[in-house]
């Protein structure tokens, strides 16, 4: 893309920062597939000597390759993904051993950077876009899991609606294209055991 804005069409509009695979702002389509381009070898995806690049998926055109995230960023907002401490800034850190079950179980996906490879790759999203989307749920999971936060009830509320984890078809789309290896379709399962374990608590 860059020596085509460079060199053919300067009008070409696309999204990149770092080129390093930290920042996940360069994801689009290529050849069908949900993906960073910066991390995207042509010899690996070029097909019959041919390469279609295309927006993300599953999100509003802005211009050219460029999407309009707001959406993406808005259903992680609504599924809680905000952390909310127990202590106040003049009580000591709370201390998590790294050993630790809930440690454990938050680590596989804290990694995430919000790229959205995921929700473009997720068919759910495609038929319902009111659904929260593996990103978001992914988050939720890991504050649900996270012993310092103090709203997990209220986030099982938020992520246990027609539009949250429930809505899962487990393709495992998100977890098979995702650059970070986080299994987000792991975290939505977990979820769905929260909330079910929570209604049967009658704490929901």
């Amino acid at each position: 893309m860059t020596h085509i804005q460079r060199v053919l069409d300067p009008t070409l509009a696309y999204r990149f920062a770092c080129r390093v695979g930290m920042c996940g702002s360069c994801a689009m389509t290529v050849n069908g597939v949900a993906r960073w381009t910066c991390r995207t070898h042509v010899d690996k995806v070029v097909k019959n000597d041919r390469m279609e690049i295309a927006p993300l998926r599953n999100l509003p055109v802005i211009r050219d390759l460029v999407t309009d995230m707001r959406e993406f960023f808005d259903k992680w907002a609504k599924a809680k993904g905000q952390f909310s401490g127990r202590l106040t800034k003049n009580e000591d850190f709370q201390k998590v051993k790294p050993d630790s079950l809930e440690r454990v179980a938050v680590d596989a996906g804290i990694e995430c950077i919000g790229c959205a490879v995921c929700y473009s790759s997720c068919d759910v999203v495609s038929w319902n876009p009111d659904y929260l989307g593996p990103a978001a749920l992914n988050r939720a999971w890991t504050l649900v899991k996270d012993e310092r936060d103090s709203k997990k009830i209220e986030r099982l509320r938020a992520v246990a609606g027609d539009a949250g984890c429930h809505s899962c078809h487990t393709h495992m789309s998100c977890t098979e294209h995702c650059p970070k290896q986080i299994s987000p379709t792991a975290g939505i399962a977990g979820l769905k055991r929260e909330v079910s374990l929570a209604l049967f608590r009658k704490a929901l």
